[in-house]
């Protein structure tokens, strides 16, 4: 760490970030109106140490759960309707069919047509929407605990557009407790009918979001954005007041160091995160997509940081471009070496399909061995805790210690990020990683499909990036020259590793194999006669788009660096 990267970690203190959450701990953070109202603090709290806020204004739909119960034999049944269920207040009645897994075959599409499912698991998108897709009028998930977790069952990423909206879910759907869940699940087993009652509000509402942009003095238009959501269910402590406090704090103390920034850093509270499936997120993308296409280097998301018993970094998030980079700045804060893993479809990472290098989304957790210890599931944020997206997220969550570590790790990678004379990114790895997936995907295709066409344009593209590296690492290249080459290969390479879709538009909110257009390869094995005809005429187009992209690459780094 060099001498003006610890003079401005130095700077950092808990005063206004614990401030904050203690604040938050008092409130939900769940409707329209009391998002706006956390909104509101946050700003107040920035412009009190002179910080500059924007707000903007944006509208976004949203659907939020109201109430929801499930009636049997006589019984009710306490129930979390999901954000994006159907509104069914008057009751839904239908026999209950108990699915053990949600696999796609034509027998359980007649088992649960016109019938409500109950399976174990959270509310997710991929349970709930297979099964709608199978036919299933409702849906009851159950938790592995005693409490039951809020959660969101649309696939549509953000406000739809009118492409999207045949994907707005049409069923209820709705989480139980195990206990209760085991009860209906015996239920089913005796094919007995259940009622649903969801009660929902759904519609365009007013969203504030704020945003803080400290220009650098050398490249004031490039930027570094960090963002999170401040919508949470409940009071959501750690998830994500903590994160919201972290980023109040990272604002506080860049502004205060405005003058020592190279490029700037953009700083956006989101709305909509959870009722809206990362709504306020993908309304700036939407809004900003051309500014964000010519000057975004990077995007840090910010959530769950700061939880107690949060002491490792395993199962990170992060691009491969940025593993290096990552790895270096939590060793160095919190002496931890890191297991970075593939971004998933979540944590309003709705860059991909500009093509921003992303790194976090998840923050420390606890160790495997410690949730274990305690009788935990695993969960998707809290840094563990299983509090998470229940009203038991409260002040207990937040650790000051942890909290600490975790804004000096936030503050010195956007710090590193925006000072560095490099782009500290190394595309080596990306194109490491495309090629172990492609011999992966070519294994499994064996000789019903030739891969080999792909595995020559990252052969190629390997060897033009150790060459421009190379430069790089030598000093024969002007920085202002590398600095466009790695901005510009992520426009290239993140949406061919991250998206289906045209570029500025959001694939569905599920889970996306690394390479998607060529991930066909690795299915072969469920398609058999005309069928793997159409999955190898697929793969001959995937490859085209993936080749395509590949050598648009290498040309750019050609054109770049004669």
């Amino acid at each position: 760490m060099n001498t003006l990267e610890q003079e401005i970690l130095d700077t950092v203190s808990l005063e206004e970030p614990w401030a904050l959450i203690e604040s938050f701990a008092t409130f939900k953070r769940e409707h329209p109106d009391d998002v706006n109202r956390g909104m509101d603090e946050v700003i107040l709290r920035l412009r009190t140490h002179g910080v500059e806020v924007s707000i903007h204004n944006a509208n976004l739909f949203l659907s939020l759960p109201k109430h929801a119960r499930v009636e049997a034999k006589g019984k009710t049944y306490r129930a979390k309707p999901a954000a994006y269920s159907a509104d069914v207040r008057a009751g839904l009645t239908g026999q209950l069919v108990y699915v053990k897994n949600v696999e796609r075959r034509p027998e359980l599409a007649d088992c649960v047509r016109g019938k409500v499912v109950i399976s174990y698991g959270l509310a997710r998108t991929r349970l709930i929407s297979a099964f709608e897709e199978m036919g299933a009028v409702g849906v009851i998930c159950i938790n592995p605990g005693i409490d039951i977790h809020s959660g969101t069952c649309t696939t549509i990423w953000g406000t739809p557009d009118l492409d999207d909206l045949p994907r707005k879910p049409k069923i209820p759907a709705v989480a139980v407790n195990k206990q209760d869940g085991d009860e209906l699940a015996a239920i089913a087993d005796r094919g007995d009918s259940v009622t649903i009652f969801t009660e929902m509000e759904e519609g365009w509402f007013a969203s504030k979001l704020p945003e803080v942009f400290i220009k650098g003095a050398e490249e004031p238009d490039k930027y570094v954005l960090l963002h999170g959501h401040l919508d949470s269910w409940d009071v959501g402590v750690g998830d994500n007041a903590t994160g919201d406090a972290t980023m109040l704090e990272i604002a506080r103390v860049l502004w205060q160091h405005r003058n020592k920034l190279r490029r700037s850093v953009r700083i956006c509270w989101w709305p909509g995160h959870s009722t809206g499936r990362y709504a306020g997120s993908t309304w700036f993308s939407d809004t900003f997509a051309l500014d964000l296409e010519e000057n975004a280097v990077a995007h840090v998301n910010c959530d769950s940081p700061g939880c107690r018993w949060a002491t490792e970094f395993t199962n990170l998030p992060r691009m491969s471009e940025t593993e290096e980079f990552l790895a270096s700045v939590i060793l160095e804060v919190a002496g931890k070496q890191i297991e970075g893993e593939r971004p998933g479809r979540e944590s309003d990472y709705s860059f991909n399909g500009i093509g921003i290098s992303g790194y976090m989304s998840g923050s420390s957790m606890m160790s495997d061995v410690l949730r274990d210890e305690k009788g935990y599931y695993s969960v998707g944020g809290c840094g563990g805790n299983i509090g998470w997206h229940t009203e038991h997220d409260t002040i207990e969550i937040a650790d000051k210690s942890s909290l600490l570590r975790d804004i000096n790790i936030y503050l010195l990678a956007v710090v590193r990020n925006a000072n560095a004379e490099i782009l500290p990114f190394d595309w080596r790895y990306t194109a490491r990683e495309f090629a172990a997936t492609v011999a992966d995907y070519q294994a499994k295709a064996s000789d019903r499909f030739d891969l080999t066409p792909s595995q020559d344009a990252i052969a190629m593209l390997a060897a033009a990036l150790d060459i421009f590296y190379s430069r790089v690492e030598n000093k024969n290249i002007e920085p202002k020259i590398a600095n466009r080459v790695i901005q510009d290969l992520a426009r290239i390479l993140v949406p061919i590793n991250f998206t289906r879709v045209d570029r500025f538009r959001h694939d569905p909110a599920m889970e996306i194999p690394p390479l998607p257009s060529i991930a066909a390869a690795a299915e072969l094995d469920i398609h058999s006669g005309t069928t793997l005809g159409f999955a190898q005429t697929q793969l001959i187009r995937g490859q085209n788009r993936l080749t395509s992209a590949l050598r648009q690459a290498c040309r750019h780094i050609d054109l770049l660096v004669p």
